[in-house]
């Protein structure tokens, strides 16, 4: 299996907010951008894989701006680190001003992917190769967050956790 890099993951989805898509104060829903953040995620993670593709976490997700009605709205979604079967998947969104064309980045989002088989079995996945210092960081942090999300769930000791014991020592 031939590593690769989040480059070759990358996916950007651009579209316009329209009206039905709005709360009562004219903003994107929450939930309209998080099925777009998934979609995105999810080619990225198909990308990487090139394997049947499902949505295990939504480890975090942050809403720094409102998204205003006729907004032109991008996700940008690239593999951030690969594991065994697991991909987590780093997404930048993106809004766009109308007269300017300025680019202003309103929110993230960091999603956790599992490869299957057509039994729904996981599958392994190919190693990730980070290539620019943005990759390289988010490639390192995928690590300690996903030690951090074992330990909270029980499936790992706090003392097995190599990552995130260097951070306190």
């Amino acid at each position: 299996m031939q590593a690769r890099t989040p480059e070759q993951s990358r996916t950007i989805m651009t579209d316009i907010v329209l009206p039905g898509e709005t709360n009562p104060i004219n903003n994107l829903f929450g939930g309209e951008l998080l099925a777009r953040m998934d979609r995105a995620a999810s080619i990225a993670a198909r990308r990487h894989s090139r394997k049947i593709v499902v949505t295990a976490s939504v480890n975090h997700v942050a809403f720094n701006r409102s998204v205003p009605l006729g907004s032109v709205v991008t996700v940008e979604a690239k593999v951030s680190r690969a594991f065994k079967t697991s991909m987590e998947i780093y997404i930048d969104v993106w809004i766009e001003d109308r007269e300017s064309g300025d680019r202003t980045k309103a929110n993230e989002g960091i999603y956790t992917f599992v490869a299957v088989d057509e039994s729904g079995l996981p599958v392994e996945v190919p190693e990730l190769l980070p290539e620019t210092d943005l990759e390289k960081q988010r490639f390192a942090a995928a690590l300690r967050r996903k030690q951090l999300s074992l330990v909270l769930a029980g499936k790992m000791k706090p003392s097995e956790a190599t990552e995130l014991k260097a951070l306190f020592m």
